[in-house]
């Protein structure tokens, strides 16, 4: 950790969010003169401080530690980095588009890896008054079943959730550029062609 460019971090973080050296110092259990002194680059916070500091200025412990901000530098549509993320607890469905640290039920949630879809996971799609009509024979039953389906376009997302017992079938708008995904609660995320 240099103690210089984490402390000028912590500065600009702290201004980004509108709070005083005080405040920061009060959220995170020290003075503000050890605000103070990181800010300056004539100390470094205590490891057991780091958590709390992240959480206060919004960043993970990482960047802290690093004492810079990670800039995105690739190019390219962001939706061609969209990834889906499934809580195994809660079964929350996360859409991301582009890298990220997400967590849902205090569990760290890595983003799924899609698969081309097989013969069991075949999804039918006709164009039906300017939407996608989506039909499947999956089963769909409480221990298995598709949890949703998604459209990703070249500037949007279009998702609909499924649920156990329902029938197989989805309609969803056309987008442009459309790549289509099912997730499976036993297989996992499926890529269709268009």
């Amino acid at each position: 950790m240099d103690a210089r460019s984490t402390g000028a971090l912590i500065r600009a973080l702290r201004e980004e969010r509108g709070l005083t050296q005080r405040q920061l110092a009060d959220a995170v259990g020290v003075t503000d003169k050890a605000v103070s002194k990181w800010e300056r680059g004539g100390g470094c916070p205590d490891i057991e401080l780091l958590s709390a500091l992240s959480s206060c200025l919004g960043v993970p412990v990482k960047t802290v530690l690093e004492g810079s901000l990670a800039v995105d530098t690739r190019k390219g549509g962001s939706m061609k980095r969209t990834a889906f993320r499934v809580c195994p607890t809660c079964g929350n469905v996360i859409i991301t588009t582009g890298d990220a640290e997400v967590s849902c039920c205090g569990r760290t949630l890595a983003p799924l890896k899609a698969q081309p879809a097989d013969d069991t996971h075949a999804l039918r799609v006709e164009s039906v008054e300017g939407d996608w009509y989506f039909t499947f024979n999956h089963p769909m039953e409480k221990a298995h079943y598709l949890g949703f389906v998604a459209v990703v376009g070249y500037d949007r997302v279009a998702f609909e959730r499924l649920y156990p017992e329902q029938g197989g079938e989805a309609r969803l708008p056309r987008l442009g550029g459309d790549t289509f995904y099912t997730y499976c609660t036993t297989h996992g995320l499926m890529r269709h062609r268009a």
